[in-house]
């Protein structure tokens, strides 16, 4: 089963930016895609976005389209998203999560692996 690390989380204002790392290790040859969710306070876990682990294709809910990025460095095996113009909004635990299987990439129960977790909080 493949580990994953978060990193990257923190405390910025709104407008702000920060940039999540995730890094895989224990084999990603199996690997599908790659997701970040969240998790807010009182709040069901949501997709926020995934990367076709091999071709990099990409998808995003749309309430982050436009401000964030997900992007995979390869020969690192690590996946990044990257968050510009944070919102309030946007604050809960993201984590990440590796997929193994062709299917659905919105759906949490469908990911194999997961990452402890990373605190975002942006400020008003």
């Amino acid at each position: 089963q493949v580990q994953l690390v978060e990193s990257g989380g923190g405390l910025v204002q709104a407008g702000g930016s920060l940039r999540l790392s995730c890094a895989a290790s224990g084999g990603t040859f199996s690997t599908y895609a790659m997701g970040w969710l969240r998790q807010a306070p009182g709040k069901e876990r949501e997709f926020v976005a995934a990367i076709i682990w091999r071709a990099g294709s990409t998808l995003y809910v749309d309430s982050v389209k436009g401000r964030f990025t997900i992007s995979r460095d390869y020969a690192k095996n690590t996946v990044y998203l990257q968050m510009n113009s944070l919102k309030p909004e946007d604050t809960a635990v993201y984590y990440c999560a590796e997929k193994r299987t062709f299917g659905s990439l919105r759906n949490g129960w469908e990911y194999d692996s997961w990452g402890q977790g990373t605190q975002v909080t942006v400020s008003s």
